[in-house]
């Protein structure tokens, strides 16, 4: 049976348009003014166009960008165990080079009918992408939560850590063991956690340092997360005389420490590694790594969270959940050039630091 956009429309009390946006899932119509228009749908007998079906209150998807790191396969533990808990079931969807992209992922589990979505670290993080696609599927009726990269084109809850304070950890510490050439391996400027951890290095060398913003910038090497990535990055910062690298991943850092041992050098005695994460199985490497925890329990607890008051009817304001990391303290960080480290101010409010025996497991 056909469906009549007037008979609509006057059943539902809008105008024609509305129902046209609404079946055509586009933007720009609100939730109470979309159900009317398929409450009308359902009541005139019209079948309601297969992205506008009742969604199956079982599923939730969860894309991620890959498994190779160890943190995204972290990020899903803890999002399936929390969905588990409420009634859902996950539905795990990750991108391979070559594979599926996001939006092809999106679609197939829009058509499989999942009740909302989670992105981990999508196209959303990166500040080039076409924030279109995430408006689009608003406009089908998915909520939806991201995790890591807020930006403001895109009316959602997020999740993310304090990027910029994870660095201040960071320098804060090796400068305190008298480190004063501190480079930063991370990964490509156009995401956003990448801008926020290099605002967070320079704000910090400058402050903790006395580095002029210039010189702190020039510390600065760009490579991908992995860690071949973080070998070439902290290769270029070693030969660069940096005497301790601080890593946006956990991967990234040990690829800094086979960077060091293959100029013939030592870590911790010759140069300091700090990772970012704490990965799974990370308190276990050769030297245990040093790292920012990323609050991967929290996060992912409040992004289940946030998904489940959208799902319900009741979504959360567009802003961002900001959690605070630890620094995670092992053995790739030591005493820096000037022996012992000078004495640095207390830095109060950003995160407490955890040292290794304070967790034997480290994650």
């Amino acid at each position: 049976m056909t469906a009549r956009l007037a008979d609509i429309a006057a059943q539902a009390g809008v105008s024609e348009a509305t129902v046209s946006r609404v079946l055509n899932g586009k933007p720009g119509v609100s939730a109470t003014t979309r159900e009317s228009v398929l409450a009308a749908l359902d009541l005139l007998g019209y079948e309601r166009p297969v992205r506008l079906r009742q969604r199956s209150a079982g599923l939730v998807g969860l894309i991620t960008p890959e498994l190779e790191n160890p943190i995204f396969p972290a990020f899903a533990q803890i999002i399936g165990q929390a969905l588990t808990r409420e009634g859902y079931t996950p539905v795990l969807a990750t991108q391979t080079p070559g594979g599926s992209t996001e939006d092809e992922l999106v679609e197939m589990l829009v058509e499989r009918g999942v009740a909302g979505i989670i992105f981990v670290s999508g196209l959303h993080a990166d500040s080039t992408a076409d924030m279109e696609r995430y408006a689009r599927l608003q406009g089908q009726g998915v909520p939806f939560v991201l995790i890591n990269g807020f930006t403001e084109k895109v009316n959602a809850p997020f999740v993310s850590p304090d990027d910029r304070g994870a660095m201040r950890l960071a320098v804060t510490h090796l400068a305190a063991l008298g480190h004063r050439q501190i480079g930063l391996a991370v990964g490509q400027k156009r995401f956003v956690p990448v801008q926020r951890k290099i605002e967070g290095f320079v704000a910090s060398m400058t402050e903790v340092l006395g580095s002029t913003p210039d010189e702190a910038h020039a510390l600065i090497q760009h490579s991908l997360y992995t860690l071949e990535g973080g070998q070439a990055a902290a290769g270029a910062l070693i030969s660069a005389g940096c005497t301790a690298v601080v890593c946006a991943s956990d991967m990234m850092a040990l690829g800094a420490i086979r960077a060091a041992r293959q100029q013939g050098l030592t870590v911790p005695g010759d140069v300091s590694v700090v990772g970012f994460d704490d990965s799974p199985l990370i308190a276990f490497t050769d030297p245990p790594l040093t790292t920012i925890r990323q609050p991967v329990t929290a996060m992912g607890q409040a992004a289940v969270n946030a998904l489940l008051e959208e799902i319900a009817g009741t979504p959360a304001p567009h802003s961002e959940f900001v959690f605070l990391p630890e620094l995670v303290v092992r053995g790739s960080t030591a005493a820096g050039p000037s022996g012992q480290g000078a004495p640095l101010p207390a830095q109060g409010g950003v995160a407490r630091t955890t040292r290794s025996g304070d967790d034997p497991a480290g994650v």
